[in-house]
């Protein structure tokens, strides 16, 4: 990785650093996410800085920003666009024409995604996964880079919708951002208003630098000591031990995808165990369900997991 490039990861997690106030872990854990082409999950209660930390993220790396707060009467179309038929106005041809919709951005914050209905949130699955959206039997290409971040209120809440195990599944990572500890807190009591300071931010990387970031992620060293032990991990997630049913292929490919990014966060172009370890729970724990009497959630079984799990 070049001097430049270590540069401008760490000027931006300071800068984001000075908009989430200390929550330096999960800021790291978002750009981990992002920078390896992932969909990001935030799962809290309402008004610790989901949405905050969503746009803080887009207007550094310098990318376009669409938000849609999603609710029970949300369509599919709202997300997608539609086609409107127009008659035709100084010379102009007549015919349907499609207005392009929200999800057309480099990133899309889904702002309370368990709101909306199945159908809604169904609408998101082909873009998160395919870089596309169909409408009208036309497949539509979707700006690169195309990130969705999405945030989540607790199940137990009034007026949510869960998501499908195959929603869930295109989320690379799920993280929670928590209560500020009494410092961070009296900071934001006594600091100035976050959305002023939001419309003080400016991007700190172009959109090649964040290219290059990218690739940089994908060039980061593995060691076959380090696969066998993802391996390891992997399989303790199948062997019914410990969850109901274990990770698929795919999981694991956006775990090392992880471990790589993560790696290069901290100016180094090897991954360790302790990539692994310090990430799992926050990219595993929402694709897996405890097995029956475990008596843990569902991050605490993860970290059990890879307590019993030895290094190679």
């Amino acid at each position: 990785m070049s001097a430049n490039l270590s540069a401008r990861l760490t000027q931006l997690r300071s800068q984001i650093s000075t908009i989430i106030v200390g929550k330096e872990l999960q800021i790291a854990d978002s750009l981990a996410c992002l920078l390896a082409g992932g969909h990001l999950l935030i799962e809290d209660v309402p008004g610790v800085g989901k949405t905050t930390l969503a746009h803080a993220l887009a207007v550094s790396l310098g990318l376009q920003f669409s938000r849609v707060q999603f609710t029970a009467d949300l369509m599919p179309s709202d997300l997608v666009g539609v086609s409107v038929f127009e008659r035709g106005f100084d010379n102009q041809r007549e015919g349907f024409r499609f207005h392009p919709g929200p999800v057309f951005a480099q990133v899309l914050l889904a702002d309370e995604i368990n709101r909306a209905g199945p159908k809604t949130q169904s609408a998101l699955l082909e873009a998160m996964e395919e870089q596309q959206v169909t409408v009208d039997g036309e497949t539509r290409a979707l700006p690169q880079p195309f990130f969705v971040i999405a945030t989540q209120n607790p199940s137990e809440q009034l007026g949510t919708y869960p998501l499908p195990e195959s929603q869930l599944d295109r989320f690379l990572m799920c993280i929670t951002l928590g209560y500020p500890d009494a410092l961070a807190e009296r900071g934001l009591l006594n600091g100035a208003d976050r959305r002023d300071l939001m419309g003080a931010l400016r991007p700190v990387m172009t959109g090649t630098q964040l290219a290059e970031a990218m690739t940089a992620v994908r060039e980061v060293h593995v060691s076959d000591a380090l696969l066998d032990y993802l391996q390891a991990l992997i399989a303790a997630t199948r062997s019914g031990r410990w969850f109901v049913e274990g990770l698929s292929p795919r999981a694991g490919i956006g775990v090392l995808r992880l471990a790589r990014a993560r790696a290069l966060l901290a100016d180094r172009n090897f991954v360790t165990p302790d990539d692994l370890q310090a990430l799992l729970p926050q990219a595993i724990a929402h694709r897996l369900v405890p097995v029956h009497g475990a008596g843990r959630g569902r991050r605490e079984q993860v970290r059990a997991m890879v307590q019993a799990v030895p290094l190679p």
